[in-house]
């Protein structure tokens, strides 16, 4: 964590990813974060690695400690009129109140925005929807594999070919970006409030964020009034921004969007100078008109060595390209580790593992982050903050009213 947003409270009543997400963002910037969660049930997704939904080494939840890290955790049953008196009581000392709760659900708990600004005039409210506040869609919950990924058209657009199946989003693929969305949004709100004294309510929606995600398709297909072309690699409009196989199996990615300019030298370094003056490929225009037949020659030479001979070849090369690698050796990455990427924390049970850090850095310094919060481990602490003596704390327990 940072201390950017040192001094900001955030009460957080949300659960699964999305929103959690972008509590862990702001929670890395420095922000005191208050996760919310019953007493009894907690976060559900602390229950996918006991139902082997979530293969966990170790006992490590990583769904829990990727959008919960450095938070605290209060175990609360704000269905109670105790328990909502906490809650609003939190709310009071805060600066931001944070929720994926559906608009029906809100209301008939009482933390909708009229019952929190009641409490909290200058708080700023802050919403995670599936479709966005307006139309038909606007009271239906939604998780990213739907509204961000099939219903925005990003499943589409990497879909092989008309008629096959596009492939399985990957877990938590739209939330962990829409998190950050809402994170940024919640930046601007308190820089509009330190200079107006204005709260604001701030939305985002998986759809919202995906369009904006693929949005050079989205727009490209309203000017011309039909799908971008999606191409296959056998068949890239540019041979040199491609993918080509080695010969152990492994993928390199090449990005030469001034192709000419780096024709020559790619040609040298693969050792195929005679590609170079041949007329079918002598320059980008002629290599798109024949641009199977070149492919085709390429992927014949890269699938002649392995990626090793291909990594020492490219050494010191002009042009963009990088190996495919896959999520387990980015762990060793040089690039990940010297930027501190992917830093080591160590939650309550003793496992030392690595984290994700959210991706904006303050003054160059990587992130030092905190694992999530064990369900309820800051109840006690929380409460006494408040000025509840120990003894309330042992009748609000008895009550139920917290964990």
């Amino acid at each position: 964590m940072t201390d950017i947003l040192n001094g900001i409270r955030v009460v957080e009543v949300a659960s699964w990813t999305f929103v959690p997400a972008a509590g862990a963002v702001l929670a890395d910037w420095g922000a005191d974060v208050i996760k919310v969660e019953h007493p009894e049930t907690g976060d559900p997704q602390r229950g996918l690695i006991s139902s082997g939904l979530v293969p966990g080494a170790g006992g490590v939840n990583h769904f829990i400690e990727v959008p919960n890290r450095g938070k605290r955790s209060i175990g609360l049953d704000t269905s109670t009129p105790d328990g909502l008196e906490l809650l609003m009581k939190l709310v009071e000392t805060a600066d931001v109140f944070l929720t994926n709760l559906l608009p029906g659900s809100r209301q008939r708990m009482g933390i909708d925005v009229e019952h929190v600004r009641a409490r909290n005039p200058k708080i700023i409210y802050a919403r995670g929807h599936g479709y966005g506040t307006k139309g038909e869609m606007a009271d239906h919950g939604g998780f990213d594999a739907a509204a961000y990924w099939a219903r925005s058209g990003i499943a589409s657009a990497y879909a092989p070919a008309d008629g096959e199946y596009p492939p399985m989003q990957r877990p938590a693929f739209g939330d962990v970006y829409g998190g950050l969305a809402i994170a940024a949004g919640i930046a601007g709100a308190l820089v509009k409030r330190e200079r107006t004294g204005e709260p604001s309510v701030v939305d985002v929606s998986l759809l919202g964020a995906a369009i904006w995600q693929l949005g050079p398709d989205i727009v490209g297909a309203g000017v011309t009034g039909a799908d971008v072309p999606r191409f296959h690699y056998e068949d890239a409009p540019n041979p040199v921004t491609n993918v080509y196989k080695t010969a152990d199996g492994r993928f390199v990615q090449f990005v030469l969007l001034q192709a000419d300019r780096f024709w020559a030298d790619f040609c040298t370094r693969i050792n195929r100078a005679d590609l170079i003056d041949d007329e079918r490929f002598a320059n980008a225009a002629v290599r798109f008109a024949n641009r199977g037949d070149c492919i085709a020659e390429l992927r014949k030479t890269f699938e002649s060595e392995d990626l090793a001979h291909w990594e020492s070849a490219f050494a010191g090369f002009g042009g963009v390209f990088d190996v495919v690698r896959t999520a387990h050796e980015v762990h060793a990455d040089p690039q990940a580790l010297a930027n501190g990427y992917l830093p080591r924390t160590v939650d309550n049970n003793g496992n030392e593992f690595a984290l994700a850090a959210s991706p904006v850095q303050f003054d160059e310094t990587p992130l030092q982050l905190r694992c999530a919060p064990g369900h309820g481990e800051h109840t006690d602490a929380l409460l006494a903050e408040l000025g509840y003596g120990e003894d309330e704390i042992i009748d609000f327990k008895v009550n139920s009213v917290v964990l």
